[in-house]
C-alpha cells in the first residue's frame, strides 16, 4: 500500500502519541494555530469555524467531535476545517477540567447532586456501562437477559448532566475563542496580502527594468 508505515508502530507508542504527541502539545498548538491562520477564508467564517469546534470539545460525544463540529459549522455557515481543528481545543491535558465543569454545572442546572469522588466514580460508570453495552449486544446470541442498569446509571449521572452542562461554558468559551482569533486572523490576513501585494510589485519592477535593458 503507497500510505502504509514501514515500521507498524506499536499500541504503546500509539497510546502514547495520542496522550502526548511528538514535539509536545505545545509545538501541536502552534501547528493548529498556524494552520488556523492560514485558511483561505474570511476571518469571520474561519472564528465563526473555531466558535463551533471549541463548542464542540465541551460535548459528551467522545469519538464523533469531528462530525459534531462539521455539521455546526456548516448549520452557522463557519469555515468547516477551522471547526475540526479547534476541535483540539479538547486533548488529554484539558479534558479533566472540561469534564469536572461540564459535569457539575449539568447536575447544578438539574438539580442533582455531582459525584464528588469524580475519578473513581467516573471511571466506574464508564467501565459498567460498557459492560453493559457488550452484554446486551451478545444476548440476543447467547439467550441470557439484557441489563439495562449500568447504561441507565451512566445516562442519568454521567452522560446526560454532562451533555446539559457542557452548553454554557462550551458557549462562553466559543465566544472567548471567537472574539480572541477575529482581529488576530484578520490582522494576519492582511499582512500577508500586503506581503504577497509587495512581492508582485518587485518582480513587475525587475521585469521592467529587464525590457528597459534589451
Amino acid at each position: 500500500m503507497v500510505f502504509k508505515r514501514r515500521d507498524a508502530r506499536p499500541w504503546w507508542r500509539i497510546l502514547k502519541e495520542v496522550l502526548w504527541p511528538k514535539g509536545g502539545w505545545a509545538r501541536a498548538f502552534h501547528y493548529v494555530k498556524h494552520r488556523l491562520r492560514r485558511l483561505p477564508d474570511s476571518p469571520h467564517k474561519i472564528s465563526r469555524g473555531i466558535l463551533v469546534g471549541v463548542f464542540t470539545a465541551f460535548t459528551p460525544f467522545y469519538g464523533l467531535h469531528f462530525l459534531v463540529a462539521a455539521v455546526g459549522a456548516r448549520l452557522l455557515q463557519g469555515n468547516i476545517l477551522a471547526a475540526l481543528l479547534a476541535t483540539f481545543f479538547g486533548n488529554p491535558l484539558t479534558y479533566v477540567p472540561i469534564g469536572v465543569i461540564s459535569l457539575q454545572t449539568g447536575h447544578f442546572l438539574l438539580g442533582t447532586e455531582f459525584d464528588k469522588e469524580f475519578d473513581e466514580g467516573l471511571l466506574a460508570k464508564f467501565v459498567g456501562a460498557g459492560q453493559d453495552l457488550l452484554h446486551n449486544v451478545r444476548a440476543p446470541f447467547s439467550g441470557e437477559a439484557a441489563d439495562w442498569s449500568h447504561l441507565s446509571l451512566f445516562w442519568d449521572e454521567v452522560f446526560f448532566p454532562y451533555m446539559v452542562g457542557g452548553i454554557i461554558p462550551g458557549i462562553v468559551a466559543g465566544i472567548i475563542c471567537y472574539y480572541m482569533c477575529l482581529p488576530v486572523i484578520t490582522a494576519y490576513q492582511k499582512r500577508r496580502r500586503g506581503m504577497i501585494k509587495k512581492k508582485l510589485e518587485e518582480l513587475r519592477r525587475k521585469a521592467a527594468r529587464g525590457d528597459q535593458t534589451r
